[in-house]
């Protein structure tokens, strides 16, 4: 019968009326090794495992903690819900939103995808949440930490096409013009047209605040049909979570969501940038004008300051003819 190892492996001693150890086939190990040691083997490999039993509640501690510090500061995962967005998006991408660069005050810029809170009235009001309390605590658990879409929040996303001080219009099916600029927009989907004739609008953004359009221009309820709401139609820079950079999920659709070439043409800015330029201009003359005054009429009193010594030494200079003519020479000069 084999050795049953529950003796050895209580104490880590043989029984006093233990003989020696014998050969393999006499009970003993084949490979030398005693009971003993396989003993130690074993307890080693259970308080391993104990270890590890005790570590992990730590360990998902500390991944939770992460998670959420990455969710609040760094980047966040979305998931589309509609078709506002294509081809851009599609329905059930996930994408990746920058929520870092915001803390350091930047601001939404033109042709960026943007996920913004909703500025009020734009979505339909949130499904009831479950009823069942512990469905309604894991949903609240996993979209605190950013694994889940909280059912409290509703945030839309769209494409920035003005910034504040911007002037965007469109007429009829396009193009949208931004500051007198046409917009050049491969982005919009197949089939669709830039703007819509039953939605014309003309609209100065006022600062701090965007205008926001979906690539899916036939579909989207975008800022063209919010135009009666307070912000007419805008979007208040405080509202914006972060810029959408990435297509996360699936792979297959992996990209990076870059701003179009068309937002980089010469003269958009012209509107945005003119009159506070003009401003400094302004502002800046009068000061130059100051300036030089004050700075020739420095010139001017140092220059008279030079000359007024220079009186003195002229007379005396003079005067020294003078006094030779009259005799005051020192006696024995004359030859």
């Amino acid at each position: 019968m084999p050795l049953v190892p529950g003796a050895t492996a209580q104490d880590g001693t043989l029984p006093d009326d233990a003989g020696p150890v014998g050969p393999a086939g006499s009970g003993g190990s084949g490979d030398g090794k005693t009971g003993e040691d396989e003993s130690s083997g074993s307890s080693s490999g259970a308080k391993q495992q104990r270890a590890f039993w005790k570590e992990l509640p730590l360990l998902v501690v500390i991944a939770l903690v992460l998670a959420l510090l990455i969710k609040t500061f760094l980047v966040q995962a979305f998931s589309i819900p509609s078709d506002s967005m294509q081809n851009t998006l599609q329905k059930g991408d996930r994408v990746l939103v920058d929520k870092l660069t915001p803390w350091f005050g930047s601001n939404p810029s033109r042709g960026e995808v943007v996920v913004f809170h909703d500025p009020g009235g734009w979505l339909p009001e949130n499904p009831p949440p479950s009823s069942n309390p512990l469905v309604r605590g894991i949903q609240k658990g996993l979209s605190f930490i950013g694994l889940m879409p909280s059912a409290d929040e509703k945030d839309l996303i769209k494409r920035v096409i003005g910034v504040g001080g911007d002037t965007v219009q469109c007429n009829g099916t396009g193009p949208v013009v931004v500051n007198g600029k046409p917009l050049n927009e491969p982005y919009v989907f197949p089939g669709n047209t830039p703007c819509s004739k039953d939605a014309p609008f003309k609209v100065t953004v006022p600062k701090g605040r965007i205008w926001v359009m979906g690539d899916h221009r036939q579909d989207s309820l975008d800022s063209r049909y919010h135009m009666t709401l307070p912000g007419g139609g805008t979007v208040a820079d405080s509202d914006v979570v972060g810029r959408a950079i990435v297509v996360a999920w699936p792979i297959n659709r992996w990209t990076a969501l870059s701003i179009p070439g068309t937002f980089s043409q010469p003269g958009i800015n012209a509107a945005g940038t003119a009159a506070p330029a003009a401003v400094g201009l302004a502002g800046a003359v009068p000061l130059v004008l100051i300036r030089r005054r004050r700075l020739l009429k420095r010139l001017d009193a140092g220059a008279l300051q030079s000359a007024v010594p220079a009186e003195p030494a002229t007379k005396a200079a003079a005067k020294t003819p003078a006094a030779s003519a009259s005799g005051d020479e020192r006696p024995g000069d004359e030859g």
